[in-house]
Parts: C-alpha cells; sequence; structure tokens
C-alpha cells in the first residue's frame, strides 16, 4: 500500500518537473525541504516546551503536598495503643508515596553519601572520626527530585 502512494507520488513529481520550468521547480522543491524541516523542528520543540511545562507543573503541586507527606511519617513513627489505627495511616502513607513514585518522584539519598550542594542543604555539620569527609550524617527533612529536577532539597547535618 504504502509502496503504491510513494510511487504515485513520483508520478506527480515528474508531471510537475515537465509543467514547471526546471530553474522554478528546484526553487520550489528546496522552499518545500526548508519549510518541512522548520515544521519538524516546530514539532520538537513544541513537544519539549510541553515536557517542560508538564514536570514544572507537576514539581509545584508536589512541593506543595510534600509537607503533608512529612507529617504522615510523623505520624507513623508515632507509638499507640491502636494497632488498627497505625495500620491506616500505615497504608495511606504507603498510598501516598506510590502515587508519587508513579509520577516519578523519587527521595533524594542522604545517610552515608557524600554532600552535594544540588541536592542538599547543609543546616549544621560535627566532627565524627567513623565518617568520611562531606559524608552526611543525619537527615532533618527529606528532599525530593523529579528526574534532575529538584523539587525540595534535603536538610542534613555534614560530618568532618
Amino acid at each position: 500500500m504504502a509502496e503504491k502512494e510513494n510511487l504515485e507520488e513520483k508520478e506527480k513529481k515528474e508531471e510537475l518537473k515537465d509543467m514547471v520550468p526546471k530553474q522554478d521547480y528546484e526553487e520550489l522543491d528546496d522552499r518545500y525541504k526548508r519549510i518541512l524541516a522548520e515544521f519538524e523542528n516546530f514539532k520538537k520543540r513544541s513537544s519539549k516546551e510541553r515536557d517542560g511545562l508538564y514536570n514544572s507543573i507537576l514539581s509545584d503541586v508536589v512541593e506543595v503536598m510534600l509537607p503533608v507527606l512529612d507529617n504522615l511519617e510523623n505520624a507513623a513513627k508515632v507509638e499507640t495503643q491502636d494497632e488498627e489505627y497505625k495500620k491506616g495511616v500505615e497504608l495511606v502513607l504507603k498510598q501516598f508515596q506510590d502515587v508519587l513514585a508513579s509520577k516519578g518522584v523519587e527521595e533524594i539519598k542522604t545517610i552515608g553519601e557524600t554532600f552535594d550542594p544540588e541536592l542538599h542543604e547543609a543546616v549544621s555539620s560535627i566532627q565524627d572520626e567513623n565518617l568520611g569527609e562531606k559524608e552526611i550524617a543525619q537527615e532533618y527533612r527529606k528532599g525530593y527530585k523529579i528526574g534532575n529536577r529538584v523539587i525540595r532539597h534535603s536538610m542534613v547535618v555534614v560530618a568532618n
């Protein structure tokens, strides 16, 4: 089917070549190819902009929801007599984390990692002979990112 369409297209081009002077045909053909290339570039650029806008909006929405996630994590850590209540909080927390993961949101690794100012925010430093230089010793607040874009930096304590 595609071969038939290509054959028909070639036949039409041959007919046009006979109708239009060679110089005019080449000029029109060149303009056609340039416009086609510009259109392809426009489609790629538009797609890239659309993806960037989507990630930007997603980051903004997730950023305002992160304090809720922090509170759910804190609620799951609290000791309680009511085990069913604790299970319920843990299930909601797990569901929230799964939703974020499905949208590409990842936790930024901290403890045991080397301090990176692009990902981490140092709020304190300590001296500890057991840890390496600029190694993260403690995490105060979790950080998150989508791909390479940081939504919220991790608040950490850095050793040495």
